[in-house]
């Protein structure tokens, strides 16, 4: 019987551990698609922290696809390294560079573009069919309940949200209009006064809401008129009617521009001021106050938030303002409506023009990053000239939360 000596064996054991040692660390890069080098075999991949990386997959490299939204890998597929298209999503893992501008992959899970942008449209009707929203009222953390008011045949009614232990709680980052951005949260996180959407089940009496989902964020609605319009720096600079202070806003290409018809801002301003609207074109006769114009979703990602797996957390393309979206009954009735009118650009806006500015709270007050940008609103900021008036107005219109269409890698 041959005897192995313990030096030999503590000898190979150090060898494997200096080994071990000089293996470069393995990194996870997630992103976008940006480009393929078909002649070298090279991607172009965008991340998520807005940096692009150049991947080079190693010989034998894995190149997996997951179906958009899904967290375990035991649905992935092999497929070809040609596959891979523009936009698509990518988790890359292999060892990156020094200078971290280069990764070499030994594994490439994909989410397709077609996918996601099915899962987004199918995610989207869900928001639609079973999703709620509205101003938060009341937070009772310790219980799990937050208090919103919607509107119904009878008028304005409470409606408990409960959030359980298996709850998905996430919060809008200040100063981001995306939902890619948000944070998991608790309800201790939500205030009176700010915004929610949740998807779930209501009760048979119409009272409580059982939340699979939950989203929230402190927003903010500014009347304004335009002082100067740079669209070399994507910005504008106006002074809020309210505070009587000037205000910077960013306009990023996620953000929405409309123009209001000078007829639809006046039939709206009537309705603000308790009057009926007229008949103009698309007119309602005047039958819908303002005011049904509550809290609204455009659609994007609410994927799960579970970190470090290729399906979950948030991402995936898409931003506010974009088509599609979770509006519960009457609530998105003016989001919808400005989704049909044109688009406008930063440069279509002129000093003295008023505005209605939809914008997540910032950690700056004196800046904010646009949602949702609507001109020739003039009829209606008369009709609601200052003080509490307006504030009820400003309230009625619909915040962009942006949500719906999970299906990103984190």
């Amino acid at each position: 019987m041959k005897t192995i000596s313990l030096g030999c064996v503590a000898a190979a054991c150090l060898a494997m551990g200096i080994a071990a040692a000089q293996q470069p660390a393995r990194t996870n890069l997630v992103g976008a698609v940006e480009a393929i080098d078909s002649a070298n075999g090279q991607i172009t991949l965008h991340t998520d922290d807005g940096k692009k990386v150049t991947i080079t997959p190693h010989a034998g490299a894995k190149f997996l696809r997951l179906p958009a939204g899904e967290k375990s890998m035991a649905k992935a597929t092999p497929i070809a390294a040609n596959d891979i298209a523009p936009g698509d999503r990518v988790l890359a893992r292999g060892e990156l560079s020094d200078d971290k501008t280069a990764l070499a992959a030994s594994t490439l899970v994909v989410m397709t573009k077609a996918d996601i942008a099915q899962k987004q449209q199918a995610d989207q009707a869900e928001w639609r069919k079973r999703g709620v929203g509205g101003l938060v009222t009341a937070v009772d953390a310790q219980a799990g309940t937050v208090t919103i008011n919607t509107r119904t045949a009878e008028g304005l009614k409470p409606l408990t949200i409960v959030a359980g232990a298996k709850t998905a709680v996430s919060r809008y980052a200040p100063d981001s209009v995306k939902f890619a951005d948000a944070k998991l949260g608790t309800l201790a996180d939500i205030k009176p006064g700010d915004q929610v959407r949740a998807l779930g089940t209501k009760s048979d009496d119409g009272t409580r809401y059982e939340a699979e989902e939950l989203v929230s964020g402190s927003f903010r609605n500014v009347a304004a008129t335009v002082t100067v319009v740079d669209p070399a720096a994507n910005t504008i600079k106006v002074m809020d009617l309210t505070t009587k202070k000037p205000l910077l806003v960013h306009v990023n290409a996620d953000a929405s521009l409309r123009k209001l018809p000078e007829w639809m801002a006046r039939m709206i301003a009537m309705r603000a001021s308790g009057g009926t609207g007229g008949n103009g074109p698309g007119g309602g006769g005047g039958q819908t106050p303002a005011g049904a114009a509550a809290a609204g979703a455009p659609g994007q990602n609410a994927g799960s938030a579970q970190a470090g797996t290729p399906g979950g957390g948030q991402g995936g393309p898409g931003g506010p303002g974009g088509a599609g979206g979770m509006r519960g009954g009457r609530g998105g009735d003016m989001q919808q409506m400005l989704e049909r009118l044109p688009a406008i650009k930063l440069e279509d806006l002129k000093p003295g023009d008023a505005i209605i500015v939809s914008s997540t709270e910032g950690s700056d007050p004196g800046q904010v990053t646009a949602i949702t940008l609507v001109a020739g609103v003039e009829p209606i900021l008369t009709a609601a000239p200052a003080g509490s008036q307006r504030a009820r107005m400003l309230g009625s219109w619909n915040l962009d939360m942006d949500m719906g269409g999970g299906g990103g890698m984190q």
